[in-house]
C-alpha cells in the first residue's frame, strides 16, 4: 500500500464548522401540537424517540437526549440508563410492528465516525431484513425504503402512545 502525506488538509480535518442551529435543540422542546410534523414518537424526562427523516429502513428510529451533548460520556448515569431503558422499549415495539430479521443499535460520535448531526448525540435503532439492502443499493448508490416517515409514524405512533 502506498502512502500519501497530505498535511495542508489537517486544517479542514480539525476545522470548526459552522453547523447552525441544531435540529435535535428544536425537536426537543415540548410542543405536543408538533411532535407529529417532527415525528417524535415518545418523550421521557431526559430524551425522545424520533423517526429518522432520512432512514435506512422503515421504522429507524433515534432515542436523542434533550440536553446537547457530544458524548456519551458527557451524559449523567441517569440519562445513560434512561437512553439503555428507552432503547430496549423501542427493540420490543419495533419487534412487535415490523418483525424484522434484526436491529442495529449504534452511536456516531464525531463527523469521522459517520454522525450526520454532530455534537447532539443519538443512538439509531435500526430495524434490520435479510436482503434489505440490494443491486440499488450497490450498484446506484440509492436506498430503497418501502415506507415513508409519516407512514412509519402512523405504524408506530399509536403504541407509544398506549405507554402514557
Amino acid at each position: 500500500m502506498d502512502t500519501l502525506f497530505t498535511p495542508w488538509r489537517r486544517d479542514y480535518l480539525t476545522g470548526a464548522r459552522d453547523e447552525g442551529g441544531c435540529v435535535f435543540c428544536e425537536a426537543a422542546a415540548p410542543s405536543p401540537d408538533r411532535d407529529a410534523e417532527r415525528l417524535v414518537l415518545h418523550r421521557r424526562a431526559s430524551l425522545y424517540v424520533i423517526l429518522n427523516l432520512y432512514p435506512y429502513t422503515s421504522g429507524h428510529l433515534m432515542i436523542v437526549p434533550n440536553r446537547h451533548l457530544a458524548r456519551l460520556d458527557a451524559a449523567t448515569p441517569d440519562e445513560r440508563r434512561d437512553l439503555i431503558e428507552t432503547a430496549a422499549l423501542c427493540e420490543r415495539l419495533l419487534e412487535q410492528t415490523y418483525r424484522p430479521g434484526g436491529l442495529n443499535l449504534g452511536l456516531n460520535l464525531g463527523r469521522a465516525a459517520g454522525a450526520g448531526i454532530v455534537g447532539h448525540l443519538h443512538l439509531h435503532v435500526v430495524p434490520r431484513w435479510e436482503g434489505d439492502t440490494n443491486f440499488a443499493t450497490v450498484i446506484g448508490g440509492t436506498r430503497v425504503v418501502p415506507e415513508t416517515p409519516a407512514e412509519s409514524y402512523a405504524r408506530l405512533a399509536p403504541l407509544f402512545a398506549a405507554l402514557a
